[in-house]
């Protein structure tokens, strides 16, 4: 009994800080924007009397199409930072124990510098002026050309799909900078790092003689790499697409330097409230509906996961099963 005490009370001491530092920096600040959310605008920037005129401002028909194209470009960038990241996190997991340490530090070198500083030197890349922009105008040059080239039916599919236009290509209004493709570009080089490393974390572990017998078997490389590799470390996906969803979908800093007016996302909407209309309880408002939309696929992410787990452990119970009973465990 005595030691029931001692352990209980060890685990309180080892937690309690914890559950402190998120009570006091997470929860309370976190009721205290919802309460806001239920507070109307007062004159002076503050926060005025109990009413529900600030959720029914959301009824705004801007605000659906601002939160539709923000999950939308969350998740572009998302898909392409995994679909990066996992080449570049098989390739560091097969190299030498002594080269991947070294790998891995390069790929977190640019957190060593400022945030804002690499994003304003992506601006500068991105200049109208740029190479970049020489290289995409070449681009759009092209497909235009092939563009020409198809038959007339094909040619009026695509554009009445929004897969192609009929007008030229302009160069004053064919710009990367302000545009939806440089806040996604960026937003995948500031990211990536964080869908590498998880993925990498997952690869560590995984045993690579799978493959190899994959091959023996039959197997080309890319389907043992689909069929194999990546259901082996589907926990370190899922863990890498939280970990580049959620803050992709918050980001304020690159779409407000790199997007222009045509990219304006929840992230700066809240901004815009908050700090130049001095609206703290419409900004609360649009910050509860993200902290929402961002929990939403957290929630899927963990039932997903549990539902997994379940299927493993259920899969290796009957095999267990089956081997016990001397049957063949994978008939």
């Amino acid at each position: 009994m005595k030691n029931r005490i001692h352990d209980w009370r060890n685990e309180w001491a080892l937690t309690l800080p914890s559950f402190l530092w998120l009570l006091l920096f997470f929860a309370i600040p976190a009721l205290i924007v919802l309460a806001f959310t239920f507070h109307a605008h007062s004159a002076n920037g503050g926060v005025g009397a109990w009413s529900l005129t600030t959720w029914r401002e959301l009824v705004d028909p801007d605000y659906p199409t601002i939160v539709w194209k923000t999950i939308r470009i969350s998740f572009e960038v998302t898909f392409w930072s995994i679909l990066l990241a996992l080449p570049c996190a098989y390739a560091i997991a097969r190299m030498k124990r002594r080269w991947r340490a070294l790998v891995a530090a390069s790929i977190m070198l640019p957190f060593w510098t400022s945030f804002i500083v690499r994003v304003f030197a992506w601006k500068t890349m991105l200049h109208p002026d740029g190479w970049l922009q020489s290289c995409y105008l070449g681009w759009l040059r092209a497909r235009a050309w092939l563009f020409d080239w198809l038959p007339g039916f094909v040619q009026h599919g695509l554009i009445n799909c929004g897969l192609a236009s009929a007008s030229p290509v302009d160069p004053a209004s064919s710009t990367i900078l302000d545009s939806e493709a440089a806040v996604i570009i960026v937003s995948v080089y500031s990211l990536l790092p964080f869908a590498i490393m998880p993925i990498y974390t997952a690869a560590e572990k995984f045993d690579f003689s799978l493959l190899e017998a994959a091959r023996d078997l039959g197997a080309r490389g890319f389907y043992a790499f689909r069929k194999i590799f990546i259901p082996g470390i589907r926990q370190g996906i899922v863990s890498a697409v939280l970990m580049v969803f959620i803050p992709a979908i918050g980001s304020y800093v690159i779409p407000q330097m790199l997007g222009g007016t045509d990219c304006i996302l929840i992230g700066n909407k809240i901004f815009m409230r908050a700090m130049q209309n001095r609206n703290i309880p419409h900004a609360s408002a649009l910050a509860t509906l993200m902290a929402v939309t961002v929990l939403v696929p957290l929630g899927l992410a963990v039932w997903w996961k549990k539902r997994q787990d379940a299927r493993d452990r259920k899969r290796l119970e009957t095999q267990t099963a089956r081997l016990m009973s001397g049957r063949d465990p994978l008939a």
